[in-house]
This record gives C-alpha cells, sequence and structure tokens, in this order.
C-alpha cells in the first residue's frame, strides 16, 4: 500500500492531479483511493473515499471559535493531528493498494505545522512519497524556478520523504516556456547561467548558495511535466513511483 502525499503552493493544482490521477489508475485497473485532507475546500471535482470534512467543519470552527477562515484553517489542520485516529480508521475500511491524499491548499498547513508529521507517522511513512506540485507560471524567470525548488527541498527535509517535482498544467503553457523550465530542471549549469544574466549582482552570493544546495540535494533530478486536463505524464508518475519503491518493477504483476 503506497501512500501518495500530493503537496504545494495554492493554485497549483493539487485537487485536480489528484483526480486525474486516481482516475488514471482506475482506467488502467489499479486499486487507488482518493483521499481529501482539507476541512476548506468548497466543492471537489472528485468523490473522495475518505473526506475530513465529515467530522472537521470549516464554518463550525469559525462561529464555535470567533475566528475568520485563515484562523479557522489553522485550527483545523491540528485538529485533523489531533483526530488521526479517526482518519486512520476511516482509511482502515479501504484496502486499496494507492492512497492518493490531497492536502490543504496552503502549503504550511500540512508541511511548517505538525499535522504532516503527525499523519505521515502514524499512517507509516515507509510507504509513502510525495508529490511536490510547481505551477509553471510561477516558474517562468530563473530566480522563480529556484525559489519553488527551494520550496520543494524544504518540504523534503521538514517531512523527510522520497519527493517527486511534478510540473502542473503542461497543456496550458507555452511550448518555449515549458521547453526552458525543463531544460532547468535537468541542467543545473545552465539555470546558474541564466540566473546570473538575470541578476548579475542581485544577490549573487544568496543565488550561488542555492544552485549549490539544489545541486547536492539532487532537488533537479525528477521534474515530470503533466496534465491534470489531458492526463500526459499519469504514466511516468506511475512509473517513478514504482521505480522509488520497487525498483521498476510493476506492483501489479507481484
Amino acid at each position: 500500500m503506497i501512500h501518495i502525499y500530493i503537496v504545494g503552493t495554492a493554485g497549483s493544482g493539487k485537487t485536480y492531479l489528484t483526480h486525474a490521477f486516481n482516475e488514471w489508475c482506475h482506467r488502467q485497473g489499479y486499486d487507488s483511493i482518493a483521499i481529501n485532507l482539507d476541512p476548506g475546500v468548497v466543492t471537489l471535482p472528485y468523490e473522495p473515499e475518505v473526506d475530513v470534512r465529515e467530522w472537521i467543519s470549516i464554518d463550525e470552527i469559525m462561529k464555535d471559535y470567533e475566528l475568520g477562515p485563515n484562523g479557522a484553517q489553522v485550527l483545523a489542520a491540528d485538529m485533523l493531528a489531533l483526530n488521526i485516529k479517526t482518519l486512520e480508521e476511516r482509511i482502515g475500511e479501504y484496502r486499496a493498494d494507492y492512497l492518493i491524499f490531497d492536502t490543504p491548499g496552503q502549503l504550511e498547513l500540512f508541511v511548517f505545522r505538525s499535522t504532516g508529521k503527525v499523519i505521515i507517522d502514524e499512517l507509516g511513512r515507509e510507504n509513502s512519497i510525495l508529490f511536490y506540485l510547481m505551477d509553471p507560471s510561477m516558474a517562468t524567470t530563473p530566480a522563480s524556478f529556484v525559489s519553488q525548488l527551494m520550496l520543494s527541498a524544504t518540504t523534503q527535509f521538514r517531512l523527510n520523504l522520497p519527493l517527486i517535482n511534478v510540473l502542473t498544467k503542461k497543456d496550458i503553457v507555452d511550448p518555449s516556456a515549458l521547453k526552458m523550465i525543463l531544460e532547468w530542471g535537468e541542467n543545473p549549469d545552465v539555470l546558474h547561467e541564466d540566473l546570473m544574466i538575470k541578476n548579475p549582482t542581485l544577490f549573487y552570493q544568496l543565488s550561488e548558495g542555492m544552485i549549490n544546495v539544489i545541486k547536492e540535494t539532487k532537488a533537479l533530478t525528477n521534474l515530470i511535466p503533466v496534465s491534470s486536463e489531458t492526463w500526459e505524464g499519469m504514466e511516468d508518475l506511475y512509473s517513478m513511483i514504482q521505480h522509488i519503491f520497487y525498483g521498476g518493477e510493476d506492483l501489479e504483476r507481484n
């Protein structure tokens, strides 16, 4: 049983990738379920098998604790960690091979607070992986691309799990921009050169340090472009999961 945690900044496409990858798995005959961990989401494009909104309500938290939307989201995240046994029991009702977790819209609620670690520890680390979603609109310059990679590296550092960088919305990205982003992902030297052209003196030492960290952590080695609309890249994601956990051997064949 593989646990796939889909994380990323707000608007990066977590919910739609959860839906698309889950549906792709079903079409391929793989046993998967979708789990919504965002109590604040209003509508979903899929019907989750497990939904935290069944026992945590943002509206009720706002009313009971006299909080605004942001404060309620923070408290809801903490309540999710405190109610981890309920989540575990609901998940235990299924025997799927792939559990796809749609995490809260705000990255910090799952990554920087205790919620993510508590859930991962309770449900099992040895069979868990992160999909870090990168919105291409936030990676069109060398500096913004490096910023996204640093967030990805920080996410992996915080949660200490295998991580795959996923470039979402492939179908709506200009081909030349997509090619440029993928080239940066494949070749840190090209990224470094372009970064120096854009910022020859500004934050030079900081930029140098970031590039070195990225190289050392190999944060650029697994950038996979996908589309939740056309399902491009879904097979690549699945193959990467098999490679990480089974050395390339398909779970369905074992």
